[in-house]
């Protein structure tokens, strides 16, 4: 499957926030990339600023254009506040479940550990990234993949208290997802009133 392969730095400053995590290159030139980036003054539409802000979402998860329209249609289907529930479904990937209990440094990585078969969700081994995990469910690491260096470099220090819709097992090496996170717990910078009202043009 197509993914953005390019430079992270570049998708960071055009957005001005270190989506991707901590960003040495975007500290240095918070302007947009390109020779005029530092120049511009356009005044961008209102089409233009819900645009960015999905494309924003999309480059954080790691979501392509039709899994992220899907998403939202099913979000947009339940009973709810639609971009809240869209933001609850890109929160349950299994993806970034992993990366959120500290077990992947970064979404691509989860992704990876996910695509490689070094991942279980209640003891069976799933490498679909895009699976959907369920409150109760237990999301740990297979028990040959446990040394792993990059998994336990990641989970060294690593703070599983900051996200309280999970919890951890050291021990075990696996975590739980005890609910879908309330809107004001994901600590993402998106505004997804603008994705909603975006798709509903």
């Amino acid at each position: 499957m197509a993914r953005y392969t390019g430079p992270k730095s570049r998708i960071a400053r055009k957005f001005g926030e270190a989506i991707f995590g901590p960003d040495k290159v975007l500290a240095k030139r918070n302007y947009p990339p390109g020779q005029h980036g530092n120049n511009r003054r356009k005044k961008t539409s209102e089409y233009g600023i819900m645009l960015a802000e999905k494309q924003k979402a999309k480059y954080t998860y790691g979501v392509l254009e039709k899994q992220f329209r899907n998403m939202f249609e099913k979000a947009a289907s339940a009973n709810g506040i639609t971009g809240e529930i869209l933001l609850q479904n890109l929160e349950a990937r299994l993806d970034n479940v992993v990366f959120r209990l500290g077990i992947a440094p970064t979404r691509a990585a989860a992704r990876q550990l996910v695509s490689h078969r070094h991942i279980v969700v209640d003891g069976k081994v799933v490498n679909i990234p895009s699976y959907s995990v369920k409150p109760g469910q237990i999301v740990g690491v297979r028990e040959k993949s446990k040394s792993l260096e990059v998994i336990a470099n990641s989970l060294a220090g690593f703070n599983h208290s900051k996200y309280p819709w999970m919890e951890w097992d050291d021990a075990s090496k696996a975590g739980k997802l005890l609910h879908l996170p309330e809107r004001a717990d994901i600590p993402e910078n998106i505004k997804e009133q603008l994705i909603v009202e975006l798709y509903s043009k």
